[in-house]
C-alpha cells in the first residue's frame, strides 16, 4: 500500500496524513472550494478540488471521489469518520473500482448501520440491549401504544440515525405526538428511510463505549473503554479513558460484551461498541460505530497504539500485531472537543478565526483542522479542534486542562471553551460521578 486517498477533511484528514507520513505512505486529499485554505490541503502529497462548499457537491460526491482515486492510482481509501465512512454503497463502489476500503465491509455497515437490525443481531448474540421495540413503528397511533407499554421517558430514534441526528427524548405522550412527524421527516431527509423505533430512556446513565479491533484472520481484541457521558444535542463534547467510578466487574462485563458483539458479525478493522450503564451498573448495548471514532486519541494515549496504523495494516490483510494480554492501559486521558458555537445554546458560530493562541501546556495533544486566518464555514460540523490531556492521574489531567483553557485565546468566533471551564469546576465531574445529565444539571443550577 503506497498511496491512500483520504475521503474527509479538517482535523481527521490531518490526523491520517500524519500516520501515513510516518510509515511512508503518500496521501491524496479531496477538498471543497470552501476548504481551499485549510492546513490538510497543504499537508497532503496531492490535493484535488472536487466541488463547491455544500457536502452534497463535494465530500458526499462518491462518484467524483472514486474518479480522483482512479486518476491518482491510489491503493486504498480511508474515510475518516462521518461523511461516507459508514455508507455501504460507497464501500461497494470503492471495491468495484479495485481499491481497498480501510474499514469493515459493506455487509457489516448495512447490518450495524441500521439500529433495528443491530438490536436484533445483538439479542441473538446474547448481548443485553436497551428495553424497546425491535421493529419499525408504522404510525403515530402505534407509537403511542408502544410507548405506553415501554413506559415514559422514551427515546424516539431514526433507525438509520447517527451523531445524535433523528433522536429525541419524549418524557410525555404530548412530546411524542409533537416530535413523531418531525423525526420521521428527518429520518427520510438524512437517511433515506422513514423507519423509526422506540427505546426506554435510561435516566442518570453513563454512556460508555469499548474500542475493538478485528482482523481478516478472525482475531479480536479490545482497547479498553471511554466514558462519553458529557453530551449536548446527543453529541459528545468531553470523553475520557478509562471511565472513572465503575467497578472492575462492570469493566470486564463491558469488554466481554463488546468482543461478543464484534465476533457476532465477524467484524474487521476499527469499531466501537457503545453501551448505556445504569445506576445499578447494568449494561445495555446501544449501537456499533463501524469506523474510527472522533475520540480515538484518548485510547491512543493510554495504550501507546496508533489506531490509524492498525487500520491500514488490517486493511492490507495483516493480523492484529499483539495479543489481548499484551495491551495495557496507562494513566488517564481526557479529550475536549472545541467547537465554533455559542457556549450557552450550542448554536454554531461560523466565521473567520482572527486569532488562535492555544494554552501553554507542553504535553497537550491538539488535533486541529484550522489555523489563525482560516474560516469556519456553515457547510460542515463546526469542530475546530480536539485537545487531549494524558497524565498519570485524573487530577493531573484536570489541572492541565484548567491551565490550558484559561490561557487559550480564540477570536473572531464564539467557542465552547467557557463551557469547559464550568465543567472543570463542577463537583460531579471532578469526582467522576457524572452521568449523561451533567449539562442539564449545570444549566438548572445556572
Amino acid at each position: 500500500m503506497k498511496r491512500i486517498l483520504i475521503a474527509n477533511r479538517g482535523e481527521i484528514a490531518r490526523r491520517i496524513i500524519s500516520t501515513c507520513k510516518r510509515i511512508g505512505i503518500e496521501t491524496v486529499v479531496v477538498y471543497s472550494e470552501a476548504d481551499y485554505e485549510l492546513p490538510f490541503v497543504k499537508e497532503a502529497d496531492v490535493a484535488v478540488c472536487i466541488g463547491k462548499g455544500p457536502v452534497q457537491d463535494s465530500y458526499l460526491n462518491a462518484e467524483k471521489i472514486i474518479e480522483v482515486a482512479k486518476e491518482y492510482k491510489v491503493d486504498a481509501i480511508h474515510p475518516g469518520y462521518g461523511l461516507l465512512s459508514e455508507n455501504g454503497d460507497f464501500v461497494n463502489q470503492v471495491e468495484q473500482a479495485g481499491i481497498t476500503f480501510i474499514g469493515p465491509n459493506a455487509e457489516i455497515l448495512s447490518l450495524m448501520g441500521d439500529k433495528i437490525s443491530a438490536r436484533k443481531t445483538m439479542i441473538q448474540a446474547g448481548v443485553p440491549v436497551v428495553p424497546g421495540i425491535d421493529e419499525g413503528i408504522k404510525d403515530l397511533e402505534e407509537a403511542i401504544r408502544v410507548a405506553k407499554e415501554i413506559g415514559y421517558p422514551i427515546m424516539l430514534k431514526a433507525s438509520g440515525g447517527g451523531g445524535g441526528i433523528g433522536m429525541v427524548l419524549c418524557e410525555t405522550e404530548q412530546d411524542l405526538v409533537a416530535h413523531f412527524p418531525k423525526v420521521v421527516s428527518r429520518a427520510k431527509a438524512y437517511f433515506n428511510s422513514e423507519n423509526v423505533f422506540l427505546e426506554k430512556y435510561i435516566e442518570n446513565a453513563r454512556h460508555i463505549e469499548v474500542q475493538i479491533f478485528g482482523d481478516k484472520l478472525g482475531n479480536f481484541v479490545h482497547l479498553f473503554e471511554r466514558n462519553c457521558s458529557i453530551q449536548r444535542r446527543n453529541q459528545k463534547v468531553v470523553e475520557e479513558a478509562l471511565s472513572p467510578n465503575i467497578s472492575e466487574e462492570t469493566r470486564k462485563k463491558l469488554y466481554l460484551a463488546a468482543l461478543k458483539a464484534a465476533k457476532a458479525v465477524s467484524y474487521t478493522n476499527a469499531g466501537t461498541i457503545e453501551f448505556i450503564v445504569d445506576e445499578k451498573e447494568n449494561i445495555y448495548f446501544l449501537e456499533m460505530n463501524t469506523r474510527l471514532q472522533v475520540e480515538h486519541p484518548i485510547t491512543e494515549k493510554i495504550t501507546g497504539i496508533d489506531l490509524v496504523e492498525w487500520q491500514i495494516n488490517i486493511a492490507k490483510g495483516l493480523p492484529i500485531p499483539v495479543k489481548q494480554d499484551e495491551i495495557t492501559a496507562n494513566g488517564c486521558a481526557i479529550e475536549f472537543r472545541v467547537y465554533a458555537e455559542n457556549p450557552k445554546n450550542f448554536y454554531p458560530s461560523p466565521g473567520k478565526i482572527t486569532e488562535l493562541k492555544w494554552g501553554n501546556v507542553t504535553n497537550a495533544r491538539i488535533d486541529t483542522g484550522y489555523e489563525a486566518g482560516n474560516t469556519v464555514t456553515p457547510f460542515y460540523d463546526p469542530l475546530i479542534a480536539k485537545v487531549i490531556f494524558h497524565e498519570h492521574t485524573r487530577e493531573e489531567c484536570l489541572q492541565q486542562a484548567r491551565k490550558f483553557f484559561n490561557e487559550t485565546v480564540i477570536s473572531g468566533i464564539q467557542t465552547n471553551i467557557p463551557l469547559f471551564l464550568h465543567i472543570l469546576e463542577e463537583p460531579n465531574f471532578q469526582n467522576g460521578q457524572y452521568t449523561t445529565n451533567l449539562l442539564k444539571v449545570m444549566k438548572t443550577k445556572a
